[in-house]
């Protein structure tokens, strides 16, 4: 039986090289449903490559255009983030791929696991803001939530068979960024452009400026935390420039496992759509002999505190990462649009978590409440620098 999976977000770059993985596996896949939230021309070449059964357009103001587009395929065309959210409750899909960029994707992941519906995780910010509502949900419906994240992806498998075997302490690696050992001084004077040129990995915008100030490596330290049930004070991230060894784990006798190879997320999005089988591919193969030297360093969280501060808010819980999260979304789209630089996002950041609303034990309707104000309130701070 053909796996049917719905992609949230598919013109995105996980979603673009999940179609891929999902094309080159005909006969283990077929794609159900397709979202995306602005690229109608994008997302009208892949409905016509693949033929799904349903596309949503989150920008309602597209629908006419993309249902004309489409009347002559047998394809149901709607819009509308509630369109999204109520899609992925459809009993002909098997799995949904969330790959929705940060806070967008909470609430349809929510209503997929409600349903039942297993999840490939691409979309780390889910956990972030609500890593108990989700687990603790997925739980209660017998859902497997699937790390797409190549990090996690790693843990995931240097896990396998080890059931009766808890592990000691997870080993996130993080390549550094673009600007790895640059000082303050030079982040100053840093531009968008720059930032987004991460040196190993193709990434959309928002990622590859957390990338840059290691948000994201904090981001995916919370991620683990809620994935595989470890205190953050047994998560450890290790920058490893050349990104080959994608992350470890080591176990309560001293031994280490790790999950190594090129970087490429097509691996780990294959292997979390077809979990449990290992398909075969022809993506190129990783040779020691490409990479006879392997580099290992602390991170620098003096110059990127955007790391020390996510490992500060999930320490103290409740709805802090929550916060954490909203403020960086926020000062990343003021960053990219030039209205602040690279090292006052930190600034930032950091003065809204001091100032915020800790609530200890949030419902979902608190952590909704905590992302618009927090969102208010640090582009209160934006508008003042």
């Amino acid at each position: 039986m053909k796996k049917k999976i719905a992609i949230l977000g598919s013109t995105g770059s996980i979603g673009t090289q999940s179609l891929q993985v999902i094309g080159k596996n005909p006969n283990h896949f077929e794609v159900e449903v397709l979202t995306a939230n602005n690229n109608m021309e994008l997302l009208m070449e892949q409905a016509r490559q693949f033929v799904p059964n349903v596309v949503v357009i989150g920008n309602e103001e597209k629908y006419p255009m993309l249902k004309e587009a489409l009347a002559d395929l047998p394809v149901k065309v709607y819009a509308g983030s509630h369109a999204i959210e109520q899609v992925v409750g459809m009993e002909t899909i098997d799995m949904v791929l969330t790959a929705m960029v940060g806070y967008s994707g909470l609430i349809p992941t929510i209503r997929a696991i409600e349903a039942g519906k297993h999840i490939a995780l691409a979309n780390k910010e889910t956990l972030v803001v609500a890593g108990d509502i989700i687990t603790r949900l997925a739980r209660e419906k017998e859902v497997a939530i699937l790390p797409v994240d190549s990090e996690h992806s790693a843990i995931f498998q240097c896990l396998a068979g080890e059931l009766m075997n808890p592990p000691e302490k997870i080993m996130l690696t993080c390549s550094g960024g673009p600007f790895r050992g640059k000082t303050r001084e030079q982040l100053l004077h840093v531009k968008p452009s720059d930032a987004l040129a991460h040196p190993n990995w193709n990434m959309g915008a928002k990622i590859s400026i957390d990338s840059a100030t290691l948000m994201n490596k904090g981001l995916e330290m919370i991620e683990a935390h809620w994935l595989f049930g470890m205190s953050p004070d047994d998560i450890e991230v290790v920058v490893h420039p050349q990104s080959i060894i994608h992350s470890l784990v080591q176990f309560r006798d001293g031994s280490v496992k790790a999950q190594l190879g090129l970087p490429d997320m097509r691996l780990p999005i294959q292997y979390a759509l077809g979990y449990p089988e290992r398909l075969v591919n022809d993506f190129p193969r990783f040779s020691f002999l490409d990479f006879p030297t392997l580099t290992f360093e602390p991170p620098d969280l003096k110059n990127f505190r955007n790391l020390a501060l996510a490992f500060d808010a999930i320490r103290m819980g409740g709805n802090m990462p929550c916060v954490l999260n909203a403020a960086n979304e926020t000062v990343v789209c003021a960053f990219l649009m030039q209205k602040i630089g690279f090292v006052e996002m930190s600034d930032i950041i950091e003065s809204v978590l001091e100032k915020a609303e800790f609530i200890a034990q949030p419902t979902l309707d608190d952590y909704i409440a905590s992302t618009s104000a927090t969102r208010d309130a640090t582009q209160l701070l934006i508008d003042q620098r």
